[in-house]
Order: structure tokens, then sequence, then C-alpha cells
């Protein structure tokens, strides 16, 4: 296979094994707090938001060390072993208890039909499980003999010790590249648009599928809502993911027009949840909420808002990474474990807050933090296109 293919073939391997994993963890943080919800009037005790708070509170602080990781161990046995901790934290969804529950969490961070929520969760790690598996069918590039050509074929010690000195460079080199990116100024000011990714991660994932399950004004649907809200948020990052990252290639308007487009969708999104689903949604218990909103609430709406926050979703994230890939394209790896530091810490927050505040605070936070967060990348946009029409390289200041 020439190193083309290769290439290729490790893209479409890497695709599939993270639509697996991820369409497994997705659909489990969806309807996490629903089923515990459920679970709570019987010998269970905990919280779907509570969980997803400490799995992105670990998160955030291994993307810190997730680059030097990855330098000692390789990206192949990174992303298994961290494939299986999110097809382990799936599967204490099977018969779950307390202690196992929030032990998974932890982990995972690191890398009242009874019958029916079994086959469900069965079913997600199982699908897990064949993405985790597949990391194992990646091809190695090929490898420069460098090191081996200029010693003996004898001093293997040699080779074996400057290996593991390599290694351990890399690893220090990796987080102190890290923590020194964090204070830059276009990483501070993007910060601030990554926060609010953070906080509607948390919405659209965990957050408003609870909120459309707990509406008893849906009627007998209203739990299969939650996975029709799911669907649509995945139809709208998909349409949004493609034609943006198609925009993305030519870059004539740049990406400020983008994110206006994403904040736009946003802020509709969000009246119209506020309009049309109650404020206790959130933190109904497990008999949900009778009380409406200011209109009679409609499940065509709160699905049309489903897909406005996937949509939306998908215009942050996408010129986020293309500014990133721009600013930092040699130095891609610490810039990204930022990204998704700072992305998973405001996610945890948002998820332990979920806990408490009604939904009309938290729909206030996130049109605050996205305002902020569009004017922030706005500037950094600007700055950078600036220093492109005079012919600079932008990496160089």
């Amino acid at each position: 296979m020439s190193p083309k293919s290769k290439k290729l073939f490790n893209i479409i391997m890497l695709g599939v094994a993270f639509m697996f994993m991820f369409t497994a963890f997705q659909t489990c943080g969806n309807v996490a707090q629903t089923v515990i919800t459920n679970l709570n009037n019987t010998n269970f005790h905990g919280s779907g938001y509570t969980s997803m708070a400490i799995i992105y509170g670990v998160f955030s602080a291994s993307n810190l060390i997730s680059p030097s990781v990855v330098a000692v161990v390789g990206p192949q046995l990174s992303m298994f072993v961290s494939g299986l901790f999110y097809s382990i934290y799936i599967a204490v969804f099977i018969q779950p208890f307390t202690w196992s529950f929030y032990t998974a969490s932890v982990f995972i961070g690191i890398a009242a039909a009874e019958s029916d929520r079994r086959t469900v969760f069965i079913a997600l790690t199982v699908l897990s499980l064949v993405g985790t598996f597949l990391f194992f069918l990646i091809r190695k590039p090929e490898e420069s003999n460098t090191l081996e050509e200029e010693v003996s074929a004898t001093d293997e010690s040699i080779v074996d010790n400057s290996s593991v000195q390599s290694k351990a460079t890399r690893a220090v080199d990796a987080f102190k590249s890290s923590i020194k990116l964090y204070f830059t100024k276009e990483i501070l000011l993007l910060s601030v648009t990554t926060a609010y990714t953070g906080l509607e991660l948390t919405f659209f994932s965990g957050v408003y599928g609870t909120c459309i399950g707990a509406v008893n004004r849906f009627g007998t649907e209203e739990k299969s809502l939650i996975g029709l809200s799911g669907i649509f948020i995945g139809i709208g990052e998909i349409l949004g993911g493609g034609f943006f990252g198609l925009v993305n290639k030519d870059n004539r308007f740049g990406r400020n027009p983008v994110v206006m487009l994403g904040i736009v969708v946003h802020f509709v999104a969000f009246y119209l949840i506020f309009y049309n689903i109650p404020n206790d949604a959130p933190i109904a218990s497990f008999e949900g909420t009778d009380n409406s909103a200011y209109m009679n609430p409609s499940k065509e709406l709160a699905i049309f808002c489903s897909f406005l926050l996937g949509l939306g979703d998908s215009c942050f994230n996408t010129q986020l990474l293309s500014i990133l890939g721009f600013l930092y394209s040699e130095d891609s790896a610490p810039a990204f474990a930022v990204f998704k530091f700072v992305q998973s810490i405001c996610a945890a927050v948002a998820f332990f807050y979920s806990n408490y505040l009604l939904l009309q605070w938290q729909l206030l936070i996130m049109a605050v933090v996205g305002f902020f967060g569009t004017i922030s990348f706005f500037t950094v946009e600007w700055e950078a296109a600036a220093f492109v029409a005079r012919g600079s390289d932008y990496r160089s200041i």
C-alpha cells in the first residue's frame, strides 16, 4: 500500500471508529439524566448532570498532559485505552450502582422499564467497543531509520536509551508548549469563544434532551422525542460541518460570517426554547413537569430547535478548528489540547450548574458568553486577515 493510500485508509478508519464510539457515547449522554431520574425512585441515587460534570472536569485536566502521553505511548494505544473507558462508562448503565457510576465517570474523563434500559445500553456498549477495536486497523506510517543508521547494529542498548530519552523529552516539551501557548493573546481571546462552545455543548448534548423528556404536555411521546431530538441535532451538525468545511477550503469571505451565522442561529434557538419549554424542565423530577412556558409546548418546534442547536454548533466548531489550524500549523497538538481543556472545563461547570438552575438562567448565561465569544473571535480573525493581506506571516509576531 502506497503512503498516500495508507494515509487515506487511516483517515477512513479513524472516522468510522470515532463514529461508532461517539454515536454510543453521545446517545448515552443525551438520555443519561432522564434514565437516572427514573432510577432515582429505586435504590439508585445519582445525577446524569453530575456524572457529565465529572467526566468533563477530569477531561479538562487530562488535556494538559494528553500531548505528553501520546508522545510516549503513541496515538494508537492512547485511543484504544480511551475507547475502553468510554465503553466501561456506557456499560455501567446496564446495571447501575451509585459508586460504579461515578467511578466510571472519573475514568472516562481520563480518556422505568428496566429491560428496555438494559437492551439499549448493551447495544450502545457493543457499538462503542466496535469503534474502539477499529483503532487496531490503523496502519503505522513509514518511519525514518536515521537513528539506526547513525549507530552500529551491535549498539542496540544505545538505540534503546536514545529512544527512551527522546520520548521523555518529547513528553516534557509537549507539556511546556501547552502551558506556554495558553498565555498568548490569540489563545486567551479564542478561549472566550471556546468557553461558549463548552457551555452550548452541555446544553444540546445533555440538558435539552432532558428538558424535552420532562414535558408531560408532549404526551406519551415525551421520552421518544429525546431520540428524535438527538437525530436532528446530528443532522444540523452534519449539514453545517459539510457545507462550512467546503467554505473553509476557499476562505474567500473569511471565517467571521460563518461565526456570525452560528450565533444568530443559536440566539433564535434560545428564544424559541425559552418560549416553548417550561423553566423547570431541566431539574424536574422523574414525574416530569405539567407546567408550560409562554405557549402550549410544540413538539415540532422543539425538534426544530434541536436542528438549530446542531447547525449553530457546527458553525463555531468548524471555524475554531480552522483558525487554530491556521495560526498554529507548526504546533497543532498543544493548541488543540488547550482548546479541549477550555471547552471541557466549561462543559463541566455547565453540567454542574444544570442540577440547580432553571432553563431561563441557563439560556441567559449562554447568550451572554456567546455574544462576547463572537466578538473575541472577530478580533483574532481581523488581525490574522490583516497580516495575510500584507503578505506577512502571522505566526512570526
